[in-house]
């Protein structure tokens, strides 16, 4: 493969990917209003954060304190943070942090 065509492939993929994603929101102006996509607004985050939680706990194992203290301490990191702070970034990346330093650390 040239230069050339990589190069043109990129562009292809990036204006794709652009045009798909700005899509959705031409679409969404004139539906914006709705009670449907309104309620959906508000409760879909809450929704996304109790599917990964449960996904979070699936493989965690109670036989030692290296199989559920690490995503305790997280998801307790990352619950008090955002409560305190309200800023989604800092409260998942100090989450995530936590978890990764204590699951390096006990197991």
């Amino acid at each position: 493969m040239t230069t050339t065509y990589i190069v043109s492939a990129l562009i292809v993929i990036a204006v794709v990917t652009y045009m798909l994603r700005a899509s959705a929101f031409v679409a969404l102006r004139k539906v914006a209003d709705r009670p449907v996509v309104v309620e959906t607004g508000r409760v879909m985050p809450i929704g996304v954060m109790i599917i990964l939680v449960a996904y979070t706990l699936t493989d965690v194992t109670f036989s030692s304190p290296g199989g559920w203290i690490p995503s305790a301490a997280g998801m307790l990191v990352t619950f008090v943070l955002h409560v305190k702070w309200s800023n989604s970034l800092v409260s998942i990346v100090a989450g995530i942090a936590t978890y990764a330093t204590l699951l390096h650390v006990l197991v």
